[in-house]
């Protein structure tokens, strides 16, 4: 079986002989169509993540159609068309029975701490193998998995169609919370630097920065450390700060700044398990998210698909068989 392995860091080679998955009684094999990649996996690929070992099977954002079910398996069918949702809760810890599945200490993180999906099959839990409906082009099954990201960001803001949003950065997930909020009646102004990604977030109904103050959300996407300061000084008193990005350092913020101004910083993470999913599925064909997208590859040049990730305005996705063939 083909799949692309981290063999080192900046180094993935796509091998012939990877071992077959075997499916348990409670999983489905999922032969896989195509994956996206998204700044988790240029972590790993550039070694600020390592992964448990190596040589490492990449890619979580997977998409494909069921090729065989557990023998427990009664909700999933041979030959399906489904998307991954690459985080397993364990759903049964005390986080899980609240519906914070995305907080789960337990759950397997698919390629980070589980191996990836970027093989032509896997297996997988059945319950996060999620049916889509029929029509959807591959670069929207490609980022179904990060439009649940930037919805659940959405949901949990609590913004209306009455608020003023700026959105920083137009990566994957900033263009998709730009899509997101254009969807809710808003127009949101959105801060990035690369000019393509700018015009991309114009094309999905955002605004250009152009200075203005007395935001009542902002989103930040980037992970940027310095970005978040200045974002949070335009903030109207009694403004929602909601954290997507990631990055190790300290917020740049004082209790002063959060007290005075009144303040709501709400940090978002992932999903939760299954709501947040099926929800998004259903939005899929009027939603579109694979306008984000702008680069496909075969499996055999997943290393020049991740080398230049960063750099492209756009989502890249590489694609594996079926749907994803070249």
């Amino acid at each position: 079986m083909r799949a692309a392995v981290l063999m080192a860091p900046g180094r993935i080679v796509t091998v012939n002989d990877w071992p077959e998955p075997v499916c348990g009684p409670h999983e489905v094999i999922v032969e896989m169509d195509g994956v996206g990649l998204c700044g988790t996996d240029l972590a790993v690929f550039q070694g600020k993540r390592v992964p448990p070992a190596t040589p490492w099977v990449m890619g979580h954002e997977g998409f494909g159609r069921i090729a065989a079910v557990g023998s427990d398996v009664r909700d999933r069918q041979v030959g399906r068309s489904v998307v991954i949702e690459p985080n397993y809760a364990c759903l049964k810890c005390a986080d899980c029975r609240t519906g914070l599945t995305s907080a789960c200490p337990h759950r397997a993180i698919v390629g980070l701490d589980a191996p990836g999906v970027l093989a032509e099959r896997v297996a997988l839990p059945a319950r996060f193998a999620h049916p889509v409906p029929d029509g959807l082009t591959a670069a929207d099954l490609a980022a179904a998995e990060p439009y649940t990201v930037a919805r659940a960001a959405v949901r949990r803001s609590g913004v209306t169609a009455a608020d003023r949003c700026l959105v920083v950065g137009a990566g994957a997930q900033g263009l998709l919370v730009c899509l997101i909020l254009s969807r809710l009646g808003i127009r949101p102004v959105v801060t990035e630097p690369h000019p393509q990604r700018l015009a991309r977030a114009g094309r999905l109904g955002a605004t250009p920065d152009d200075g203005r103050t007395g935001f009542t959300y902002v989103f930040e996407t980037s992970g940027h450390a310095p970005a978040l300061r200045p974002a949070v000084d335009r903030c109207a008193p009694g403004a929602t700060v909601v954290l997507i990005g990631l990055n190790p350092h300290r917020i740049p913020l004082t209790t002063d700044d959060v007290v005075r101004r009144q303040l709501v910083l709400r940090g978002s993470m992932i999903y939760d398990h299954p709501s947040d999913f099926t929800t998004a599925i259903t939005e899929l064909p009027d939603a579109r998210p694979g306008v984000v997208v702008e680069a496909r590859f075969p499996l055999d040049e997943a290393q020049e698909a991740f080398t230049g990730a960063a750099e492209r305005a756009g989502k890249t996705w590489i694609g594996i068989g079926g749907d994803g063939d070249m």
